[in-house]
């Protein structure tokens, strides 16, 4: 029998509220909304399931190539005109050229350009320890020509290179020496003196050595700009082929004594 409580129409139809001493039966639709509220419960579970997920391995991935990231090996360039790239534009002087091909190897490095114009080895001297900042891991030793070119006292430039390397290794900064060679219109007696200054200095301090930083350049038309004495941006592309090897060992001393 329909009581006031039973809304008129066939909706109820298959609705009974119970008898005494009988179970009540849920309604086929009071099943149909509990069975899709425990599937929709399950589902937004889920989902919060793959989002916490993903948002840990975010912060993770976030967090890793910090923590895995290599700190970069800083490098000085020390000298004079040849570094600091005289009559060129920036992009191609030898320490831009130098640390983008090391960076094309995949070598985390950074290279200052520490050169000028003119300087001498008792230049560079007086100026090193604002050259060559705190944090500094290397440095690339690039002087001499201009006191060959001057024809200065070779015991002389041989001090004041050793009074640089001796300081750089004090402070545990690994040095690569670039050599230099003395005009051959000085004289065969000042030539051998100047020239072996810079091996003397390599096997004498352990120190990385690249015997002649014009290798390749010297004396050619095509490689220098018009005074015969500077590299042009291709002659800097010769010295970064040569070079490079020799900068690539300075790097990998660095890091094994780290």
């Amino acid at each position: 029998m329909r009581s006031f409580l039973d809304p008129p129409g066939p909706a109820n139809a298959n609705r009974s509220y119970g008898e005494p001493g009988r179970p009540v039966q849920r309604s086929r639709g009071s099943f149909h909304r509990t069975h899709f509220l425990r599937r929709t419960a399950a589902h937004f579970a889920g989902k919060c399931a793959v989002i916490l997920a993903l948002a840990c391995f975010g912060i993770v991935a976030a967090i890793l190539p910090v923590a895995a990231a290599e700190p970069a090996v800083r490098i000085v360039l020390l000298g004079d005109s040849i570094a600091a790239g005289f009559g060129l534009a920036a992009p191609d002087a030898l320490s831009a050229k130098l640390e983008r091909a090391l960076k094309a190897k995949g070598l985390a490095v950074t290279i200052a350009n520490a050169g000028v114009s003119g300087d001498t080895v008792a230049g560079g001297l007086a100026r090193l320890d604002w050259s060559v900042g705190e944090g500094t891991d290397a440095v690339i030793l690039e002087l001499g020509a201009n006191d060959a070119l001057r024809g200065a006292d070779p015991q002389a430039v041989r001090a004041a290179l050793e009074a640089i390397i001796t300081r750089l290794k004090e402070r545990r900064i690994a040095v690569l020496l670039a050599g230099m060679l003395a005009p051959r219109n000085l004289g065969s007696d000042y030539v051998k003196a100047f020239d072996a200054i810079y091996a003397e200095l390599a096997a004498a301090h352990d120190l990385i050595f690249y015997p002649f930083i014009l290798e390749g350049v010297a004396g050619d038309r095509v490689l220098n700009q018009t005074d015969g004495i500077h590299p042009t941006a291709a002659g800097v592309d010769v010295i970064v082929q040569g070079m490079l090897p020799k900068v690539e060992e300075l790097v990998a001393r660095v890091k094994a004594g780290k």
